[in-house]
């Protein structure tokens, strides 16, 4: 019960970070640049995609072996944690939306 009420509350606070249910993407439907996703070990490499947070961004690896470290800490990449079991996150810049001149 309290987490439930925890959650609602969260939710009412930031309701973009805290989704109903969150949305898994398939390799298909990337939310990466290409070069991230080569350095992932390609699209095949990629089980799946699941936006975390406004700026974060879970991948499940099939084989974390084919994970390239050093391209994913090339300059004008974004910042990339490996986790353990193939999991990674990758951090992405925000993108502010111009506002509009009337």
């Amino acid at each position: 019960m309290f987490n439930k009420l925890q959650s609602a509350f969260w939710k009412a606070l930031t309701p973009d970070l805290v989704p109903d249910e969150p949305k898994v993407t398939t390799a298909a439907e990337t939310l990466l640049p290409a070069k991230v996703v080569e350095a992932l070990g390609g699209e095949k490499n990629l089980t799946s995609q699941q936006r975390v947070a406004i700026t974060r961004i879970r991948v499940q690896l099939r084989d974390a072996e084919q994970l390239d470290e050093p391209a994913l800490q090339a300059p004008g990449m974004p910042a990339v944690m490996v986790l353990g079991k193939g999991v990674v996150h990758v951090l992405t810049p925000v993108e502010v939306p111009l506002a509009e001149t009337g």
